[in-house]
């Protein structure tokens, strides 16, 4: 174990499995006391976002191939606890939905009680489904959107009382890639994962008086999220598949396991990381890319006391100025 972070108290929530796990863990090996957390206690090879009815609809050889990616990819808050534990590290698992204000604090409490402070927080939770627009219920919308960014702040408003009385503190938001757009179904999961990475911006100019870094970042892993997009594609009708085109983002053997970038978050919550805050990261296997902030690509203005814009106007200089060779960002060759 290092000693990186020897001393400090992290919360990793949405740490039961896959990209959370590894990071609550990574912490956990640079010397941190670790509170891991997901919503409640899973079984194994449990579903997650296919009814299991669908799944039985499938070729025995499929659903095999199923329940053993299912089972490789189970766990929990408890299950996370119990190998830090065993490699020597301290860890204390709180079982909570963040989407819900109240267990959000006792999340909080729980590292409170237990280790007397929270130093860092790392909001890894995340909700996802795959739907059409026009097919969308607000159910489906209010549990995505709940989780992020709502169930990120939930627990940050909890946490940083802890961060500012000590003058020092961690916050790291899991967003996605999806925040661009793309080749998805997921216009709330688009959404929501924006909305993280204004809340993380926000928070970063807001906290920097306290010596609270707040970042976010995007992974692309291999996890039980990309189980669920296999399993999904195979049991839906023709053309609801959850990209538009139909074929997979990234074919499911290609896409690396979470483990190789891991410890790049410890390093954001180590003293030499201090003066890093308010960026947005890309992780996949050991590649890290660091995003750039929006920024004006063209524009257009009238000349000072010659009045507002007509619609004529427009019609004749925007072609010419502000969409002077333009594509839109759906034209693949942009």
């Amino acid at each position: 174990m290092g000693k990186h972070l020897e001393g400090k108290v992290a919360i990793v929530t949405g740490s039961g499995q896959g990209v959370g796990r590894v990071i609550a863990k990574a912490l956990a090996a640079e010397g941190c006391k670790v509170v891991t957390n997901n919503r409640k206690p899973v079984k194994p090879g449990e579903m997650a976002q296919i009814p299991e009815e669908k799944v039985k609809k499938l070729s025995a050889e499929l659903q095999e191939w199923i329940r053993k990616e299912y089972e490789a990819f189970s766990g929990d808050a408890e299950t996370t606890a119990a190998a830090i534990r065993e490699a020597g590290g301290e860890a204390t698992a709180c079982f909570g939905d963040i989407a819900d204000f109240d267990a959000a604090k006792k999340i909080v409490d729980c590292a409170g009680e237990n280790y007397g402070t929270v130093d860092i927080v790392i909001n890894v939770a995340g909700a996802f489904g795959f739907c059409a627009i026009e097919e969308m219920d607000k159910a489906l919308w209010d549990k995505v959107t709940g989780v992020k960014p709502a169930g990120h702040w939930n627990v940050i408003r909890h946490a940083v009382p802890y961060m500012i009385e000590k003058g020092w503190g961690r916050i790291i938001n899991c967003a996605s890639p999806a925040f661009t757009g793309g080749d998805l179904r997921q216009s709330e999961y688009c959404a929501a994962n924006a909305g993280v990475i204004g809340l993380t911006r926000g928070l970063a100019f807001e906290l920097k008086e306290h010596n609270i870094t707040v970042n976010s970042f995007c992974p692309a892993a291999r996890t039980r999220a990309s189980v669920d997009m296999e399993v999904f594609d195979k049991t839906v009708e023709e053309g609801k598949t959850s990209t538009i085109t139909g074929s997979p983002i990234m074919t499911f053997d290609e896409t690396p396991l979470p483990d190789d970038f891991a410890p790049f978050f410890a390093y954001l919550c180590t003293d030499e990381a201090k003066d890093i805050t308010g960026d947005n990261f890309f992780c996949m296997g050991s590649f890290i890319g660091k995003y750039n902030l929006p920024e004006f690509e063209t524009t257009i203005a009238r000349e000072p006391g010659t009045g507002s814009w007509t619609v004529d106007d427009l019609i004749k200089q925007a072609p010419e100025t502000l969409f002077k060779d333009y594509r839109s960002i759906t034209d693949p060759k942009k």
